[in-house]
């Protein structure tokens, strides 16, 4: 009888069990399912600020150029980012992301969804579908080819930007990727490089780098002792409107990169050290030119916002708020100097293109090494504590080698290639069709017809220098 009872009052208890145990099964899989909603939605929102950082380069770009060249400029923004979707898709996803060797990957190629995901093994821990990894990161690519066509405006081959741009991010840009958030040998190392200082930006103006040397100067940019004279864009209200949607775009590329609004809410401590040094940028830069030239500089303030977001884009996850502040205003002034620097020995980069994301690149590399405290290395996982918190020159030295190995691989490559094209099919227009304008020799109107129907009477009637103010 009292074995009876026994068995009776187990199996009762089972019973209860089981639907117990039911439901505590189901609220994990309800987690685990809220969890991937939540960041999915969260990374989908961050690629699509990244995304519409395009329309802030298309009108920075505009508005730095001349009017003649205005809708040219703008157009071939949406140009580089068609271009950047297919051949991301075709190849440089795999080859940035895809499984392989320290140097490229080797799979996931003609990306396919979610069934790709097992030639991803880096992104095996996210909970984050493939499918929007690979968006946000299309997004990124398509930033930096942004960049490195900013140094060819004015005076390449419509061409140009078509064959380089599906080779830059076919080849160039995914492999330094690779090298260090694919799996690469700069990964392994610990080199830390939050969301791009060194991948997206370095690269990108390390190109622009090469480009502004093979084309060479805009006509009426310098006299005959050498001497440059100033070539003002036709539209400072385009550039600031072109900057402050950068300045938000921003918001997507850094606390984006964390890829989760969950646990702690890190990726409000990126917004916040992001939006600190983009501040920081503006101010310094702004002040630095007042103090030098007597006069405050819309432009350099603007540039100065622009640098500083670009050195904080590396650092932003791993240096405290103080940091971020001094990384910013350090990158405003070093924009300033540079271009100036640049700018007088040859360099006719119209949209300041290495100055404000290459050198302030290499900056926010290195302020890396210098500022990041061992809590939040740590917490990223990556790397280790800079020299002022302790660690040495350990990773100064590891960022170092980061951004020697990003810029000569870049730089050989992107100027191989793009003298293999100036052999073949030249790279820069005619001098009648800079002259004219590429709006017009490149695709038959003006982005301004008006304007420009009566500024060619005045040039034609011998007002204007078309090289100059046109």
């Amino acid at each position: 009888m009292r074995k009876k009872v026994l068995l009776s009052l187990f199996g009762g208890l089972a019973m209860l069990a089981f639907p117990i145990s039911a439901f505590a099964a189901e609220g994990e899989v309800n987690n685990t399912v809220l969890e991937v909603g939540l960041n999915s939605l969260f990374v989908f929102l961050a690629a699509m600020l990244v995304f519409f950082m395009q329309a802030g380069f298309a009108l920075l770009e505009a508005g730095t150029v001349r009017m003649k060249n205005a809708g040219h400029v703008a157009g071939k923004t949406v140009l580089t980012l068609g271009i950047t979707v297919i051949a991301w898709w075709a190849l440089g996803f795999g080859f940035a992301f895809g499984d392989g060797n320290s140097f490229w990957g080797t799979t996931g190629f003609m990306f396919g969804g979610a069934g790709d995901i097992g030639s991803f093994s880096v992104f095996a821990e996210t909970s984050v579908p493939l499918i929007l990894m690979f968006l946000f990161q299309m997004a990124f690519a398509a930033v930096s080819l942004a960049i490195a066509c900013g140094g060819m405006a004015e005076r390449a081959k419509l061409s140009v930007y078509i064959i380089f741009g599906i080779i830059f991010t076919i080849v160039i840009y995914p492999i330094v990727a690779h090298w260090v958030w694919g799996g690469g040998w700069l990964g392994n190392l610990g080199m830390q490089d939050y969301a791009g200082s060194t991948v997206v930006h370095l690269t990108g103006a390390t190109a622009a780098l090469a480009a502004t040397i093979l084309l060479k100067p805009r006509l009426g940019k310098y006299n005959k002792d050498g001497k440059p004279n100033s070539i003002p864009g036709h539209n400072q209200v385009l550039t600031v409107l072109g900057v402050i949607i950068l300045w938000i775009g921003w918001f997507g590329f850094n606390p984006g990169s964390a890829l989760t609004p969950l646990g702690d809410g890190f990726f409000g401590y990126v917004l916040m050290t992001t939006n600190l040094a983009a501040a920081a940028g503006a101010v310094a830069a702004l002040l630095i030119s007042w103090a030098v030239m007597g006069k405050s500089d819309i432009p350099s303030m603007l540039n100065g916002v622009l640098a500083a977001l670009v050195a904080i884009t590396g650092a932003c996850a791993f240096v405290e708020a103080w940091a971020a502040v001094v990384i910013g205003a350090v990158a405003g002034v070093l924009t300033f100097f540079t271009s100036r620097w640049f700018d007088r020995a040859g360099l006719d980069d119209p949209i300041y293109a290495f100055s404000v994301h290459g050198i302030a690149g290499v900056w926010g590399a290195i302020s890396t090494g210098l500022f990041a405290t061992p809590e939040l290395a740590e917490t990223t996982g990556v790397g280790k504590a800079g020299l002022f918190y302790g660690g040495g020159f350990e990773q100064v030295g590891v960022q170092a080698l980061g951004v020697i190995g990003t810029f000569a691989f870049v730089f050989v490559l992107s100027y191989g290639i793009l003298l293999a094209m100036k052999y073949f099919m030249g790279l820069r227009v005619t001098e009648e069709e800079e002259m004219m304008g590429l709006d017009i020799s490149e695709h038959g109107t003006y982005g301004y017809p008006e304007q420009m129907s009566l500024l060619n009477s005045q040039i034609v009637s011998g007002n204007k220098n078309p090289d100059v103010g046109a």
